[in-house]
């Protein structure tokens, strides 16, 4: 089937989006999905799937009404740069005992830190509930961590999150923002037989848990339409595929149906002759996300604590009775771990625009209106732009090329 780029993951990711997945399931496969899930998770959160919403040209989620987006490079604020922490095999969750002491690991989630968050945190909960710890040590405070942490203290466990850079200032808080679960996620011919099915079970629980924080005050999350503008003719990727290079995992299929689906536009106000796709993402505000899951977190009683360690063996020397390694790209050094993949990814911030909340992927770039403000990023045309280059350093020209390539759609303003 064919696959359309639409979307950009976590800190500045990709993916593909089947247009299969348009379709919601039978009720058939809705119905064993629920039941195996629940007969699996035991009393974890309860698996959603969203019904379809329906939508029409007048509705709230339509194309009229739609204001352009300006991209004036004077509206410039920011460029920040972050490495996104993959490895081919898919993200490590396992324990190990490290000086007497269990040490859980749970990093390398490549673009879908946010988007696989919840999942992988529940996970960890129920791997520590066999040695029923009183107190754990988180090591790191984006995404991965700050979920993980919450997780643990639900059930009682004293939990301090132990952080060289504190949330707003990790990695995490220069992400993309949108749902992307299955964003530079593995390489298919590195998962293990049963990767592909760990992977629906934690993205559907990742998905509900998600939707507990839509609608609340500040709008954390929240769904926002998305327009995929097609280009004229096809455009070659600025990264070819090297050759022999093996392709990326593709999981978007498994979870069809579990996302409001999209459907071709019509009337729209951008230039398209070759017509464009649009539907509801759901879309992290970060900053008010992460504030959010600060103050759940010490709502519970964790606490924070600004430090590093230098090494796996200085893992074992941190107070617990068991520590969480949630470390993302620090783990190669930290821990050994030589099968991490820098992939570099860079965002170019604007002013919040907040009369015209919506995105649009066009020509390889992607533009998203948040209210944390506006996110204008090179997606390269395939997953292996920037995989390979940790240099964080911002790049102005790769600003000013994704600008003169996607200004001219707003063009009608």
């Amino acid at each position: 089937m064919a696959t359309k780029r639409i979307e950009s993951g976590d800190c500045v990711s990709d993916r593909r989006v089947d247009t299969a997945l348009l379709c919601a399931p039978s009720l058939a496969r809705r119905n064993a999905i629920l039941s195996g899930l629940t007969a699996g998770l035991g009393a974890c959160a309860s698996p959603q799937i969203a019904a379809p919403i329906l939508q029409t040209e007048n509705s709230a989620y339509g194309v009229k009404g739609l204001k352009p987006l300006d991209l004036s490079v004077g509206n410039l604020t920011k460029i920040t740069v972050c490495t996104r922490p993959f490895r081919p095999a898919g993200p490590r969750l396992e324990s190990e005992i490290v000086g007497g002491k269990t040490i859980i690991h749970n990093y390398g989630h490549g673009g879908s830190g946010w988007s696989l968050a919840w999942g992988y945190a529940e996970a960890v909960r129920d791997m520590a509930a066999a040695s029923r710890p009183r107190n754990v040590t988180v090591l790191g405070a984006g995404a991965i961590g700050l979920t993980t942490a919450i997780a643990l203290a639900e059930t009682g466990t004293k939990v301090t999150i132990l952080a060289r850079e504190m949330p707003m200032e990790s990695r995490s808080a220069r992400a993309t923002g949108v749902w992307s679960p299955s964003s530079r996620i593995a390489l298919a011919g590195s998962v293990s037989p049963g990767f592909a099915a760990q992977w629906e079970a934690f993205t559907r629980r990742s998905y509900a848990r998600h939707l507990t924080y839509v609608g609340r005050a500040g709008h954390p999350v929240e769904f926002t339409p998305r327009f995929y503008v097609r280009t004229m003719e096809p455009f070659a990727p600025i990264t070819p595929r090297p050759q022999g290079a093996d392709e990326f995992l593709e999981l978007g299929r498994t979870v069809r149906g579990l996302t409001p689906p999209w459907r071709e536009r019509e009337n729209t106000p951008f230039p398209a002759p070759n017509g464009v796709r649009g539907g509801l993402v759901m879309t992290f505000n970060i900053a008010e996300y992460t504030r959010q899951l600060v103050e759940d977190f010490q709502a519970m009683g964790g606490q924070f604590k600004r430090g590093a360690i230098g090494s796996k063996g200085d893992l074992a020397a941190l107070p617990g009775d068991s520590v969480v390694n949630c470390s993302g790209y620090e783990a190669k050094t930290l821990v050994g771990d030589d099968t991490m993949v820098p992939v570099r990814g860079q965002i170019a911030w604007m002013a919040p625009q907040l009369d015209r909340l919506y995105g649009v992927y066009h020509a390889g770039v992607s533009v998203i209106s948040r209210r944390d403000g506006m996110l204008i990023q090179e997606t390269g045309g395939n997953d292996f732009y920037g995989l390979g280059i940790e240099d964080e350093s911002p790049d102005p020209n790769e600003f000013l090329a994704a600008q003169a390539k996607v200004a001219p759609i707003f063009e009608w303003r």
